[in-house]
């Protein structure tokens, strides 16, 4: 089951006091909150708002003179190149299958082979047998036809039925800690979308996330269940990465592309195969296939694709971490066999997400990149495949010997081989028992806290660490002895490995540097920025920049003087040779001391002599910048967030998403003509972006040029015909002007698009109030409290409509 990435909405309008006339629809905080990266930098916030009285300005602390005279960035030296790896480069696994037919035959089989595909009886494990699935307010009914397409009948209170088909299936609950399967279905814009019916095979149950609802996880589908308590309902996350959506990026299939088509007014969303077949870790093949057709490829050094054996050890786990990882996106187009850090980052979900604890474990929800926090990988080369066959997913030592099950000791003592030789001696638990298998104390199945705890979703510990109860059990981890031994307490069990083991090994200096970390800047500086490293020392980079992240996230803001502590070691962690900590202590530098000569100059020199490397380099330091300025923005600290933008757009002048966050931000902060002109702007860098019309529509109406922003309102719906969000405040403007036919009207398309906009409701209810249609306006009320049900106006709307 794939983390769901669900868009909030946020509070309402002002609740009515006098049914017979109901205050104007009020401003919309309604900001869609992402954890997608480039929605970070204001993939774009929808929003009726309030604007503030203040005006701010770009508060870079200088005077005009000493602008001036600072030293200047200079620009990208790279222009964007076409990308490496096409669509037609591709062969399909069948192609493989010929010379290659015993690898094939085990993929095929394997989890990766079977890991989802069309809906059909072989696929789906469980029955569409016309048995419901009930909520509080609605019955589901999955069936299957006698042509044989597979789909649930949505009957809900107050609504009319509906039938979703399904399209695909992703999933085949295969994994031991909790294996789910999840349907897709083709929506109305050309988008695939999940559907928030899913079945867990081993609880036996259909349940949905909840998390952007009602913040409790992972919940069973029960008669206590609300239909809208369902993240995903209606349909919303969608099958490939594009930002403006809930997504899981391009997992769960092959070669999976999702992209607006402006010509077309729709999205295009295909796939190979919901499967994981041979191109998504080898690359595409279609060259390779035409070689050994053509008989040229015997003897030959070029075989046209890349020889997966050869990797090094972070080059083999990237092949893996293309999905078995949370990443962030730098640029959309990824297409496997393509270099992976082009398109993503594997460290910035550090930043504001922290999926994982200082040691590594799972804070929230992750995949296996904790494994860059093992021993395993810090002290050796293990990669994944050292245990896992790549092609029939089964179990292998260091050696490439097949093991007898997942449990087996062949993948720790093929390295460790002195354990296997006085097994007991070191387990200190029977030899035949659980507490004598290597994985029962060092790679303990836990479930992922985001999820909760009534849908079983544990994973396999990749950190791989040793027990620790007491410290385990102060970060809230159950640890490998308590998960055992549930009777005993972790100071009970901690007293216990002390005996056996004696003084338990401390933590990886960085790690151990964080945990101790402390509240001020200049100790907070020392313990999340660690000490300088000496030359040839073993450094734990994902530790070092989770670290900076939170120091970043935490202690820094534009224009504060640093510590000369801390600035000396983000000097020094400048000139790192890993982009991810070099990127990162760059924009830390540019966002605390950017205006000081000193720092200026460096600033300046480190770009220049970035290339080949500048876009890697640009990409996340102007990343970190508008994380910055995204966060202070949610705070209402406007000043400080357009200094962050103004200093992103230095790293990547032009950009469309940095202006358009700028513009948002001015926005809120009450400089209206400043947000036209960026806004402007970021549609003239990218003009198919029917959001950012729909920002520059409701800033030029704020303004007063209601003209204007109709036909901003208007490009945004010729852009994409639905987007609801246009609709939305093209309503808002007829019910201003009194014409609420219109507004009636117009609301109801924002419905029928997009009926999780609690929002659209309300506004609607109260035209129909004022039109005297008191039924329809209670409908609608009630409709709108189906998802947002703590919202004042829709409570009070309800009370007055039904005099309670």
């Amino acid at each position: 089951m794939p983390k769901k990435r669900k868009a909030k909405t946020g509070s309402a309008p002002g609740s009515r006091r006098d049914q017979s006339a109901p205050a104007a629809p009020g401003p919309h905080d309604g900001k869609l909150v992402w954890k997608s990266p480039w929605v970070r930098l204001a993939l774009a916030v929808a929003v009726v708002g309030t604007v503030a009285a203040s005006i701010f300005f770009i508060a870079d602390r200088t005077t005009p003179d000493e602008t001036a005279s600072r030293v200047p960035l200079p620009a990208p030296r790279q222009v964007d190149a076409p990308p490496s790896v096409v669509l037609s480069d591709f062969a399909g696994s069948r192609a493989c299958a010929g010379c290659h037919a015993a690898q094939y035959a085990v993929w095929s089989q394997s989890t990766h082979g079977q890991a989802g595909g069309e809906p059909k009886r072989g696929s789906v494990i469980v029955p569409f047998n016309g048995r419901p699935i009930r909520f509080r307010d609605a019955v589901v009914t999955p069936s299957v036809s006698p042509s044989g397409e597979f789909s649930f009948t949505i009957a809900q209170d107050a609504h009319e039925a509906i039938v979703l088909r399904v399209d695909g299936v992703v999933g085949g609950g295969h994994l031991a800690g909790g294996g789910t399967q999840g349907f897709l279905t083709r929506a109305a814009d050309g988008t695939l979308r999940f559907l928030p019916f899913d079945y867990s095979r081993h609880e036996r149950v259909w349940f949905c996330n909840t998390s952007s609802r009602t913040n409790k996880g992972w919940q069973p589908i029960t008669s206590s269940l609300a239909l809208a308590d369902c993240g995903d309902w209606p349909p919303s996350r969608i099958f490939g990465d594009v930002p403006r959506f809930a997504n899981c990026q391009g997992c769960h299939g092959s070669q999976v592309i999702a992209q607006f088509d402006t010509a077309s007014g729709r999205y295009v969303s295909s796939h190979t195969t919901l499967a994981i077949n041979c191109e998504s870790c080898h690359g595409p093949g279609k060259r390779h296939v035409e070689l050994a057709q053509s008989g040229r490829i015997t003897g030959a050094s070029d075989i046209g694709m890349a020889a997966l054996a050869t990797l090094d050890k972070d080059q083999s786990l990237q092949v893996c971490f293309a999905c078995h990882a949370v990443k962030d996106q730098l640029r959309a187009g990824y297409l496997s066999g393509a270099p992976l850090t082009d398109y993503y980052t594997l460290d910035f979900p550090s930043l504001g997400d922290r999926p994982l604890l200082p040691d590594g474990r799972v804070r929230t929800f992750a995949y296996q990149e904790n494994h860059r926090y093992s021993d395993c990988y810090l002290s050796g080369s293990m990669t994944c495949t050292d245990c896992h066959d790549p092609h029939s997913q089964k179990y292998r030592d260091v050696n490439g010997a097949p093991l007898i099950g997942r449990f087996s000791n062949g993948q720790c003592t093929s390295c460790h081989v002195s354990k296997a030789e006085r097994l007991e001696a070191h387990t200190r638990h029977p030899v035949q028992s659980p507490g004598s298998q290597c994985v029962s104390c060092h790679m303990p199945y836990l479930q992922h806290p985001e999820l909760g705890n009534a849908i079983r979703y544990a994973r396999a510990d990749h950190s791989i660490p040793i027990p620790r109860p007491a410290f385990d059990s102060s970060l809230g981890i159950t640890s490998a002895c308590q998960l055992c031994h549930t009777e005993r307490p972790a100071s009970q069990l901690e007293a216990q490995v002390t005996a056996w083991y004696g003084e338990i090994k401390p933590h990886n200096p960085v790690i151990a540097s964080q945990l101790r970390a402390a509240s001020d800047t200049r100790s907070a500086a020392q313990m999340l920025l660690g000490a300088g490293e000496s030359k040839g020392e073993q450094t734990h980079r994902a530790a070092q920049f989770a670290g900076m992240s939170r120091f970043f996230e935490e202690y820094l803001t534009p224009g504060m003087q640093l510590d000369k502590e801390a600035e000396s070691r983000l000097l020094e962690l400048a000139e790192s040779n890993n982009i991810e900590i070099r990127s990162l202590a760059l924009a830390s530098l540019h966002l605390a001391s950017g205006d000081a000569p000193a720092i200026r100059k460096l600033l300046a020199r480190k770009l220049a002599t970035a290339a080949p490397g500048d876009r890697a380099l640009r990409d996340r330091w102007a990343l970190a910048l508008g994380f910055a300025g995204d966060s202070y923005a949610s705070r209402g600290r406007f000043a400080e967030a357009i200094t962050a933008y103004g200093k992103a757009l230095e790293i990547r002048p032009g950009m469309a998403a940095i202006l358009l966050a700028l513009a948002n931000a001015e926005r809120d902060a009450g400089d209206l003509g400043a947000s036209v002109v960026h806004y402007r702007q970021s549609i003239a860098a990218d003009p198919t972006q029917p959001l950012a019309q729909v920002n520059l529509g409701i800033a030029l109406g704020a303004a007063g040029d209601t003209a204007s922003a109709i036909e901003a309102f208007d490009r945004a719906i010729s852009l994409n015909s639905r987007e609801p969000l246009a609709y939305y405040n093209l309503a808002n403007i007829h019910y201003g002007r009194g014409d609420l036919p219109r507004a009636i009207s117009v609301y109801r398309q924002v419905i029928r698009i997009d009926p999780s906009i609690a929002q659209a409701h309300f506004n609607l209810a109260r035209a129909l109030i004022l039109r005297r249609e008191y039924r329809d306006a209670l409908q609608s009320a009630r409709y709108g409290l189906e998802f947002a049900p703590n919202d004042p106006t829709g409570r009070a709307m309800v009370r007055d409509l039904t005099g309670r």
